[in-house]
């Protein structure tokens, strides 16, 4: 059981009454959960405890912190929601209420998965935090996966993988993902699981000896270039992400150069440029396996410079150089900018100084000391991004569950590419999606008024695939309006959502629903 004073070693920049708040979720919490025990025979309060374990690791706010806590306890009915209110503020209820699911019992299949998802997500676009902490939970539950009963396990799993792992990688958590997605694999196909971890187990044993070879020579090297401030890593990629490159590489190990790959973390970006132009002096590095996503970062705010190497004693080698706030934020994502660890003991919570992606500075204010809204007083709380709200608002009005969560997969957690507006906003849509889909991406009357587009300075069809770093330039005119072919050529259910409402549609029962309810009938099986 995870002791309080763990959490509380973790809060290291927490004030007295933070601190006090945590002490006093954590005691409450434990009384509640006294006679409870969990799948494995277990006491219930060693999930609460671990997941506030979690949170506090990530450096969230003590109110998190104590929700972790205390998230089970309203659901459970161990305690009213006014106890809780009473007890802890209106802030920690709120945060509760968010994380709280639809029965007492979990994964009630289809339609109580969804419904309680959507809820998730409605709550979600109030709060970030809500979302943090669901998290967390779902990180220690597949941590215990083997004592749930068989038949819920590979379901579980499942969903793991298609809905909260993609979330955590919007959320730029990289730490958590690979996490989630690793502990969901061997529930979901047990043979890849095995096959990728043999795979990797070789390259690993491939490769130590020679990174370490190649870590010694770059630390000469950098030492007579001045750069002495830096520390270097070896990171072996995920099972799940190493599963997925072998199907997209036709299961050809050799044509996968980033199984071991060495991080190179140093303190400021200039340095970062520095040491990337002392790598390629010392190995040739390869055509074209360049990526600088410092200067264009991933739209979930991920930034490093990426370089594949051929080196004389570990072969090609990805080498990836970062910042050592870069390297926070891989890890730990939005997360990262609510840390006592780096906002430091007498900063302000409210001290957001220098935070480098657009969505995260719109939800500064709903970061910290969100109260509930007052009842009656139509006040809202402040936004998270502006994804989040668009997976609350987008499919609200979709009434099947099943085409509620397959619309969630293919417009929010599938592979993403990043678009520019001429004036360098940056879109981040779906792969595949075409200038339809960008339109209604920026503004509903946009889509609805498109008359032409250009990519990359080039008159464009409407059915065109964008891709990565493509600069779209919509054209509108007042008289133009949807056609429904639109429907055929658009990639996203956003775009098909407004397209439908501007010709008087009503929203179709698609054939992908029933294909959607076939599959997920035999997976309960």
């Amino acid at each position: 059981m995870t002791p309080l004073r763990d959490i509380l070693a973790e809060m290291s920049g927490a004030a007295p009454d933070e601190a006090a708040l945590v002490e006093k979720a954590y005691e409450f919490s434990k009384k509640a959960h006294a006679s409870h025990t969990r799948y494995s025979g277990e006491p219930y309060f060693i999930h609460p405890a671990a997941v506030a374990k979690v949170l506090a690791e990530y450096g969230m706010d003590a109110a998190t912190i104590a929700a972790g806590l205390l998230h089970d306890t309203v659901e459970d009915g161990l305690a009213s929601r006014e106890e809780i209110e009473k007890e802890f503020g209106s802030d920690v209820l709120f945060l509760v209420d968010g994380v709280t699911k639809l029965g007492r019992h979990k994964y009630r299949g289809a339609e109580r998965h969804a419904e309680s998802l959507r809820r998730l997500l409605v709550a979600t676009a109030s709060d970030i935090r809500v979302l943090i902490v669901k998290l967390a939970d779902r990180y220690h539950n597949m941590t215990t996966l083997e004592h749930v009963p068989a038949h819920k396990r590979r379901r579980i799993a499942l969903e793991t993988l298609e809905i909260f792992a993609p979330i955590a990688d919007r959320l730029g958590m990289g730490k958590m993902k690979r996490d989630l997605e690793d502990l969901a694999f061997p529930y979901v196909d047990p043979d890849a699981y095995t096959h990728a971890a043999q795979v990797r187990k070789l390259k690993t044993k491939e490769t130590e000896d020679g990174l370490a070879k190649v870590q010694k020579t770059l630390q000469k090297d950098f030492a007579k270039k001045g750069l002495t401030e830096f520390r270097t890593e070896i990171r072996m990629k995920g099972l799940w992400s190493l599963h997925q490159k072998l199907k997209r590489k036709d299961d050809d190990i050799t044509r996968i150069h980033d199984i071991a790959a060495l991080r190179i973390i140093l303190p400021k970006i200039e340095d970062c440029y520095a040491a990337l132009g002392a790598v390629h002096a010392l190995y040739k590095p390869l055509p074209g396996e360049f990526k600088d996503y410092i200067a264009f970062p991933k739209p979930n705010g991920y930034q490093s410079l990426h370089t594949t190497v051929v080196t004389p004693d570990a072969g090609i080698v990805e080498i990836q150089i970062r910042s050592e706030d870069m390297h926070r934020r891989a890890q730990f994502g939005i997360a990262s900018h609510m840390s006592y660890k780096q906002l430091g003991k007498n900063a302000p919570r409210s001290s957001f100084a220098g935070l480098s992606f657009a969505w995260v500075r719109s939800l500064i204010p709903s970061l910290m000391k969100v109260s509930k809204p007052a009842a009656g007083a139509g006040g809202a709380v402040s936004p998270s991004p502006a994804w989040l709200s668009e997976l609350a608002d987008a499919h609200s009005s979709i009434a099947g569950s099943e085409e509620f969560v397959e619309g969630l997969k293919e417009d929010f957690f599938s592979h993403r590419v990043f678009l520019f507006t001429p004036k360098g906003d940056v879109v981040d849509l779906p792969a595949q999606s075409t200038p339809i889909d960008f339109a209604y991406a920026i503004h509903s009357d946009i889509g609805n008024h498109l008359q032409g587009a250009k990519v990359n300075g080039k008159l464009v069809s409407f059915d065109t695939a964008l891709h990565n770093g493509d600069v779209v330039d919509i054209m509108t005119r007042d008289s133009a309006h949807p056609s429904p072919k639109w429907l055929e050529e658009c990639r996203t259910s956003l775009a098909r959502k407004h397209i439908r409402a501007a010709l008087g549609m009503a929203e179709p029962e698609k054939q992908r629903k029933s294909v959607f309810r076939k599959r997920t009938k035999r997976e309960r099986k």
